[in-house]
């Protein structure tokens, strides 16, 4: 048997790209370096451990024994974080972002593609322009699992989907790349779905025998209870009428789950309204999936473009507009940029860099001067985030209408 060894060039690409992952994330690690010694955490990481410690010395367990604002896997990388103690848990919390972003980053290169360097290259930069929130929140473990299975589902959808099922029993937003495999990967449907229903299984008969199984899905009716998050796309004219003092709308700071909410004015409208308008526009992005499929659209591609669509449109119609979304997003353009071809993806690529500065200008540096001094300069930078955000969500969609297109010419063409 033959072995074929990866080319010089291949392999010394990998080596830069592996170069700049030790980079970015020793400078992330050199950010931390306050709190690690000083025993404290940075951002959500706060609640985590609390969480965490509820759970080992309280006994209290979240999303077990009391309803939960997160699906109840959560708990895993929060308990694991303890591992070294209390004043360590943000060194540990750092070495399961760093391991996870090393997989989604071993994932982007694998295929050894000038695209493939490319998506890794632009996925350690957004994850560095994110910064804070992406060392800081949950969010920042799963992206790089969504990227590692969109990467593998073709090949290999059973694991695939036990990563995407991991993913979304931590937080909630990798159901909608499991919605574009279900709809995208012909062969392997039936083990997406065994797989997702065999940890879903697990994860319920876990919550059923050691607590109550009502808190299984209590995170959904904690998310739907909330208001108009300020940073939330459909948010910003709420936020120009309270800045311009117009139409009674007003900053309010949501204390018990650490929130800035738009109220008055139409935010309760249009907070009412983003449910709806979010089930909508999902179930359509869906059908529209299915019809480029049948068309003859080209599966990677479709899955990419499917994803960017149903996972920005739970972006744009969301209350909650936390900067760690962005992560939902960037993971996966990351993937986008190797399962289709990255000259096709510049525009969203290009847009996502310009997003997550922008997001990392708004929260955390420039948030208090938001959200206490009303500034309007601050407002800009959310306004520019946000019309970014939309604009990726349309260019989704044209990249589906245009697969779709292409498709169908090409089947013309050969007298199909």
């Amino acid at each position: 048997m033959r072995i074929r060894l990866p080319r010089p060039e291949t392999r010394n690409t990998a080596r830069s790209v592996w170069l700049f992952y030790g980079l970015v994330h020793v400078g992330f690690l050199a950010r931390l370096v306050p709190f690690i010694l000083g025993g404290g955490v940075l951002s959500d990481v706060r609640f985590y451990r609390e969480w965490a410690y509820l759970a080992l010395d309280g006994g209290t367990w979240q999303g077990i024994d009391t309803a939960w604002v997160y699906p109840v896997g959560a708990l895993a990388p929060m308990v694991l974080a303890t591992v070294f103690g209390p004043s360590l848990y943000q060194f540990t919390w750092f070495l399961l972002f760093a391991g996870l972003n090393a997989v989604g980053t071993a994932a982007l290169v694998r295929r050894g593609t000038p695209s493939s360097f490319t998506a890794a290259y632009w996925w350690l930069a957004a994850t560095a322009l994110l910064g804070p929130v992406a060392v800081g929140r949950i969010d920042g473990l799963t992206a790089p699992l969504v990227i590692t299975a969109l990467l593998l589902v073709g090949a290999r959808p059973f694991a695939a989907s036990l990563l995407l099922s991991a993913a979304t029993w931590m937080k909630v937003w990798p159901a909608a790349v499991v919605l574009a495999a279900l709809v995208v990967v012909r062969t392997g449907r039936l083990r997406i779905l065994g797989a997702g229903a065999a940890l879903t299984a697990g994860i319920a008969g876990v919550v059923a025998v050691f607590g109550d199984l009502r808190n299984l899905t209590g995170f959904l009716s904690a998310q739907g209870a909330r208001g108009m998050q300020l940073e939330a796309p459909l948010s910003t004219p709420g936020v120009w009428q309270a800045i311009t003092g117009k139409s009674g709308a007003y900053f309010f700071e949501d204390e018990v789950i650490n929130t800035m909410e738009v109220r008055g004015a139409l935010s309760g409208l249009v907070g009412d309204l983003m449910t709806p308008l979010l089930v909508l526009t999902v179930v359509l992005v869906a059908a529209f999936l299915a019809i480029a499929l049948h068309r003859g659209a080209q599966a990677g591609a479709l899955l990419a473009a499917g994803s960017l669509a149903l996972v920005s449109t739970l972006v744009v119609f969301n209350k909650v507009g936390s900067p760690q979304f962005m992560l939902w997003i960037a993971a996966v353009i990351a993937a986008g940029l190797v399962l289709d071809r990255a000259a096709e993806w510049r525009y969203p690529a290009l847009a996502m860099l310009a997003t997550a500065g922008l997001t990392t200008l708004v929260y955390p540096v420039f948030y208090d001067a938001l959200r206490y001094e009303l500034s309007p300069a601050v407002a800009v930078l959310l306004t520019l985030r946000n019309l970014l955000v939309v604009s990726i969500f349309v260019w989704s969609l044209v990249r589906l209408g245009r697969l779709t297109a292409r498709a169908r010419t090409a089947v013309a063409a050969t007298g199909a």
